[in-house]
């Protein structure tokens, strides 16, 4: 599924599409998105940084110029802070299988769960109760979709993860912002994703004007993997639209 190559953010400059992971991922799980857009560059972690604006701060800093911006997940709270701190590098937005509300009650307690099952048994451990509920049912039996996701997973390991979780739980107010952003918008998941469902993306989708949204049947929460020929044909047709300056 994913293919043995470095995927960096070397020729950033001269990209149009910059793909940002969510929780535990990397560039890896852009590999098909990668194939199918001449150019496009991932950005190849968020690290082991506690805050998304820092995160944020770090692509900005990293990779320059204006971008077509599309974050997967935590990666798509990540794009909306960059939104927030630089509108001018944001040409494009697209959010996939994310959220944009608050924490939610009982939210902290079942991630600090998870950091307490990855410390206590390992990467494998943390990956095995986590990663399951991320997929769509057909595709959690499926080799040739978990294995890649579940190597990738483990080898950013339980550290990453604990500070990514931490990022994620002191997330920013994001209700004033979404009005405000005036750029082409894809918001995409998919119909079987538990952790973030197509409710979440009606919403988003409610609260940025113009923007377009497109649910994915039967992918789960790993929308760039489970379901890579029609997200990469929204993807398309979302660079497609023209940019008002």
């Amino acid at each position: 599924m994913f293919h043995n190559r470095e995927w960096g953010i070397m020729n950033a400059a001269s990209s149009e599409l910059l793909l940002l992971p969510g929780l535990i991922c990397d560039a890896r799980i852009f590999a098909a998105q990668l194939e199918r857009f001449a150019g496009a560059v991932a950005v190849d972690g968020l690290g082991a940084r506690t805050s998304l604006t820092a995160m944020a701060r770090h692509v900005l800093d990293t990779v320059p110029g204006r971008y077509s911006l599309l974050g997967h997940s935590m990666g798509a709270r990540v794009a909306l802070e960059i939104v927030r701190l630089a509108p001018d590098r944001v040409e494009r937005l697209a959010l996939l299988s994310t959220g944009t509300h608050p924490v939610q009650p009982g939210e902290a307690d079942k991630r600090h769960r998870l950091v307490e099952i990855g410390r206590a048994g390992g990467a494998a451990a943390l990956v095995d109760a986590w990663l399951p509920p991320m997929l769509a049912p057909a595709n959690r039996a499926d080799p040739a979709v978990y294995e890649p996701l579940a190597t990738m997973c483990r080898d950013n390991g339980v550290e990453v993860f604990a500070a990514q979780v931490e990022a994620l739980l002191t997330r920013p107010a994001l209700e004033g912002l979404l009005p405000t952003i005036r750029c082409p918008v894809m918001i995409a998941g998919g119909s079987e994703d538990v952790w973030s469902p197509p409710a979440q993306h009606e919403a988003i989708h409610a609260a940025i004007p113009h923007s377009r949204l497109t649910i994915v049947a039967g992918a789960g929460h790993m929308l760039p993997v489970e379901a890579p020929g029609p997200l990469n044909d929204a993807i398309a047709a979302w660079l497609s639209q023209p940019i008002s300056h």
